[in-house]
């Protein structure tokens, strides 16, 4: 069977389904990070990637190809509710490639890496016959071992996403800025039960949210919202939105959205619908998928 004919996400779970695991793992492959401990502290562990053709063109302005990549793994970090800590840089270029042009790329990797406070330590440096390729692996940490799971949303929890959707080949989708101090926020202030970035789409990411949680949900697609020019199918389709999904009690929802317009007045926080027992599990739509036809 072919990889188009599986899906990503099927694809993802066939490989991973076995994977050798030992008792210092507490959070395996298909969740935002995966979570070890080790000396008594938990640690946060995420890679990531952007291939040129898939997630940029050839061109883009190289400083925001490097800041993407640094800043997709900082993003799945925060959705952990986690703090990111250090990164390794793997990249394979071709040797035609002017060094100006690398180097430009490295500018974006530092930027972001300064502007969250990652210590870039390491990698590898390789020949590629084709296609640019980025990979950024990174560390987080979390306080008093708590971690935001995608898998712990309950019946009836309220669903928010941070910031606006849709649109992001406006050029959104190299120039983000992951929430990391507002995942903080959330998780030091409210009883978050379920978290994650939206990298896919919410018509891909929501359905993995709440699969992970065995629940169905309710969206009101009319209350998306949206950057200006989008639809809804835009929000729900588009993908590399980069804002936060989570899920939270129902009785916090007026205590939230006070003190959200209180602590993050220019970015916008939406009730989007909720977590149910019995209710849909997919979209009509869907959002991206690496091996869709």
């Amino acid at each position: 069977m072919k990889l188009s004919e599986l899906g990503e996400d099927a694809v993802v779970t066939r490989l991973t389904r076995s994977l050798r695991l030992d008792n210092r793992v507490k959070l395996g492959a298909g969740d935002d990070c995966a979570v070890v401990e080790t000396a008594g502290r938990l640690l946060l562990l995420k890679s990531d990637c952007v291939i040129e053709g898939i997630h940029f063109l050839p061109e883009s302005n190289p400083k925001w190809i490097g800041w993407k990549a640094m800043c997709r793994s900082i993003s799945d970090i925060a959705a952990m509710g986690g703090t990111p800590l250090d990164a390794l840089v793997t990249m394979a270029v071709r040797s035609d490639t002017e060094f100006t042009w690398l180097r430009r790329v490295y500018a974006g990797l530092k930027l972001a890496a300064r502007t969250y406070e990652v210590n870039l330590v390491g990698g590898e440096t390789a020949r590629s016959p084709g296609p640019f390729f980025l990979s950024v692996a990174l560390t987080g940490s979390v306080e008093d071992g708590k971690y935001i799971a995608r898998s712990g949303g309950r019946p009836g929890d309220q669903l928010y996403v941070t910031g606006k959707l849709g649109g992001s080949l406006e050029g959104r989708h190299m120039r983000f800025r992951p929430r990391v101090a507002e995942a903080h926020w959330l998780v030091s202030r409210f009883p978050v039960h379920a978290m994650m970035d939206l990298s896919d789409g919410l018509a891909s990411d929501l359905p993995r949210l709440a699969l992970a949680s065995r629940l169905g949900f309710e969206v009101d697609t009319g209350s998306l919202p949206l950057h200006r020019g989008c639809r809804a199918e835009n929000g729900l389709s588009d993908g590399e939105d980069y804002e936060l999904l989570f899920a939270v009690p129902v009785p916090v929802k007026k205590q939230l959205e006070a003190e959200w317009q209180g602590k993050f007045p220019k970015l916008r926080l939406t009730a989007i619908g909720k977590l149910v027992e019995k209710g849909a599990t997919h979209f009509f739509g869907k959002g991206y998928d690496h091996f869709a036809r």
